[in-house]
């Protein structure tokens, strides 16, 4: 029996499109869960999802033709019942589907992952654009930016010694910070800037304060774009109402709710700055209360963030780069490209170790966090920022995009 065309056209659509086997390209790689952003690492003879830790784990395959390899044990391949066995033996042999960024790999499934990246340990770099998008380029960001005890007390008396930062927000604009980290909280003067708390603060800088600091400086210099983090302990009232009270603070917001970031992409630095708006504010607080009503952006929206401290002030350091927010992966995307916030820096700020750490900020950015997250820190966030070789890596970063 003949069929008609169309019949058969339709018949021929519901045969499901089996997707074809890939070949991986040769080379090391991490294998990150899609869905928790962590590592498969080798432990003994079995395997584990770990935190990513770089190369200080075993957590980096050499993925040549059907067969995964320890870099750690060379010989050695990860077989079908997931544990370590000589890659000449039954059962190492795997098939890898692509999926678009992802990779279906048929019977590797642990921990809660059934899909993959293949995200490469030295990923290709592009030169940077004559005129990059906001989400290509690294912005040197001060961890309690107001922590400063130059613009004014922040603890009490007895704690205004343990300084995060040991310029003025006026200071930090003129060395080239343009991110800033700012603790607020609610007392009958408005929104304050105070490390956990300003009960026995003598006296405390009002947010209006830095945030007028923050809107002249933007208004004497057309073509910088400048982010305010706030840990946010106020009401939305009373961060409206203390938004208010900065001159031309509205003038230079930029809104990515409004801005069609959801639908096209962070825009050019140029057009934000033909725009004028080149200020963004983001909130930690949940529920945000309408604080978009006043410009102000739920983070947690529009960046991803790792977790906050390294460990303590004197020691080493735990490199290891994982989401700060557990709903929220590194790896996180979408219609746009988050924001990646990198923080870098201790519980408590010890001079000496922050001098050490500074200046490894740039390989724990290339080695360990930009394939964890799969993108470039859109902000690299340290103590004392001139201690040392933060800047340097800020300008190392701003010299090409990242794309795994």
């Amino acid at each position: 029996m003949r069929y008609p065309a169309a019949v058969l056209l339709m018949l021929i659509a519901l045969v499901p499109v089996v997707p074809a086997h890939a070949v991986v390209a040769e080379g090391i790689y991490y294998l990150q869960g899609v869905t928790s952003g962590l590592h498969l690492a080798q432990t003994g003879n079995s395997v584990v999802l770990h935190r990513p830790e770089g190369d200080l784990d075993h957590q980096q395959w050499w993925v040549r033709g059907e067969r995964i390899e320890n870099t750690d044990s060379p010989g050695s391949c990860l077989n079908r019942s997931l544990t370590i066995t000589p890659c000449t033996t039954d059962g190492t042999a795997w098939e890898f589907v692509a999926a678009g960024d992802q990779w279906d790999i048929p019977g590797l499934a642990t921990g809660g992952e059934t899909r993959w990246y293949l995200t490469p340990i030295s990923s290709p770099r592009l030169p940077m654009p004559a005129d990059p998008t906001l989400d290509q380029v690294t912005f040197l960001t001060a961890h309690n930016a107001f922590a400063n005890g130059v613009d004014g007390d922040f603890a009490a008396p007895i704690l205004n010694i343990a300084r995060n930062q040991t310029r003025g927000i006026t200071r930090q604009l003129a060395d080239g910070v343009r991110g800033f980290m700012i603790d607020i909280h609610e007392t009958p003067q408005g929104a304050m800037l105070c490390h956990g708390g300003c009960d026995w603060v003598p006296h405390p800088v009002a947010l209006r304060t830095d945030l007028q600091r923050i809107v002249d400086f933007l208004a004497a210099h057309p073509s910088e774009i400048v982010t305010v983090f706030l840990q946010d302990g106020v009401s939305a009232p009373v961060l409206g109402a203390e938004l208010a009270r900065v001159q031309g603070l509205q003038s230079v917001l930029f809104r990515p709710d409004q801005a069609g970031v959801r639908e096209n992409g962070w825009p050019t630095l140029s057009a934000m700055r033909a725009s004028g708006r080149r200020l963004l504010l983001f909130t930690d607080r949940y529920p945000p209360d309408g604080r978009d009503s006043y410009g102000v952006m739920y983070q947690r929206e529009w960046t991803v963030e790792n977790y906050w401290s390294m460990g303590g002030p004197i020691g080493s350091a735990d490199w290891a780069c994982y989401t700060r927010w557990d709903e929220r992966p590194l790896t996180a995307t979408g219609t746009f490209q988050p924001l990646f916030v990198m923080n870098h820096f201790r519980d408590i700020p010890f001079p000496i170790t922050i001098y050490n750490d500074n200046g490894k900020i740039a390989r724990r950015a290339e080695q360990f966090c930009q394939p964890a997250a799969r993108k470039k820190p859109s902000y690299l966030a340290v103590d004392m920022y001139e201690l040392s070789k933060a800047s340097a890596a800020v300008a190392t970063l701003n010299t090409y995009t990242y794309r795994p």
